[in-house]
């Protein structure tokens, strides 16, 4: 079968998402405007539902049709492919993002935006979780990740997550079903899509807490590069590696690649775990800058440096940048022609 003539998303399909989703479907969107990369093509169609029931009735629609489709959040840690998007994109982010405060017990919908969860927080005095001030992204993208820094991550506070599956059902995962280690967790291998999680916090003092995250949002302006378009830290940092010469970062600068840059595309000069976007960057160019700090880290080290962010194909394949680096380039580079 030829992919390229795949029609993945139907205008008929279409049509049905509008009457699920009245005011949350947008069609030929430019991703390059929606990526915090400001890189990729057009995406065919993307819908921003505002409940889980609307969550479900999409997928049970793309279900019933075998249809292919990804889910969205902030796009932080995303790279999209230079030719689009072919296969439809539920983006769940502000229309469902409400957050409810119970004492020290929080609930809230995936979609809430982490740096304004964190200041919620602080406000009514709950600290553990002050490490999130400043990352950009949502919820439900933190959980999957158990992202977080000073390398701690969002898992410890969890009490449980819920989520809706491939097939629209709904399922509650306890804290040791979400399997949460370094900057991994189980639903980075699963089709379930996050829609809501309970934490538990601890009382502090509103001063120390406000504080603390101001000192922490300071050290990120100048340690990390904030005019240029980015998805934050590249590669997640391999704890032996790490023992033996140091972060993800702080190796690439060894390796002396601080501001090499392919095309559009920098290896930041404030700090190597970022590839920034000077000027009109392509997804090649950098996944090209992926692939050459990979190799030189390795051949220096010996160790590999796992991409954290990940590349979504036009066909809506999802895929560790790292392994799509190294597809596009190490052909190319064994034939010499980088």
């Amino acid at each position: 079968m030829d992919l390229d003539a795949v029609d993945y998303l139907p205008s008929q399909i279409i049509a049905e998402l509008y009457n699920i989703c009245p005011d949350g479907v947008a069609e030929n969107v430019a991703l390059c405007v929606l990526s915090r990369w400001k890189v990729g093509g057009v995406a065919k169609c993307i819908v921003s539902p505002r409940s889980a029931t609307q969550i479900a009735s999409i997928i049970k629609l793309m279900t019933s049709r075998n249809l292919p489709y990804i889910v969205l959040g902030s796009t932080s840690n995303l790279l999209f492919d230079d030719e689009g998007l072919d296969v439809l994109a539920i983006q769940i982010g502000q229309k469902f993002s409400s957050v409810q405060v119970d004492n020290t017990i929080v609930t809230c919908q995936s979609g809430t935006w982490v740096p304004g969860f964190a200041k919620t927080l602080m406000h009514h005095s709950l600290t553990g979780v002050e490490h999130i001030a400043g990352i950009p992204g949502t919820i439900g993208g933190l959980i999957c990740m158990n992202g977080g820094s000073q390398r701690k991550g969002i898992g410890e506070h969890i009490n449980y997550v819920d989520t809706i599956t491939s097939t629209g059902d709904t399922k509650r995962y306890s804290k040791e079903e979400c399997k949460f280690s370094y900057r991994t967790s189980t639903f980075q291998d699963s089709d379930d899509i996050i829609v809501g999680a309970q934490f538990t916090l601890a009382q502090g003092k509103r001063t120390a807490i406000r504080q603390e995250m101001l000192g922490i949002l300071s050290s990120r302006r100048k340690k990390f590069p904030q005019k240029h378009p980015n998805c934050g830290s590249v590669f997640v940092s391999n704890p032996a590696m790490y023992e033996d010469y140091g972060p993800p970062g702080a190796v690439i600068e060894q390796c002396n690649l601080k501001g090499v840059s392919r095309g559009g595309a920098c290896i930041s000069p404030l700090h190597a775990n970022f590839i920034v976007n000077n000027h009109n960057a392509s997804a090649a160019d950098i996944l090209y800058l992926i692939y050459l700090a990979r190799e030189t880290v390795r051949q220096k080290t010996g160790y590999e440096m796992p991409a954290e962010a990940r590349y979504i194909s036009a066909n809506g394949a999802i895929i560790p940048a790292h392994i799509k680096a190294e597809q596009l380039w190490d052909s190319e580079v064994q034939l010499g022609k980088v």
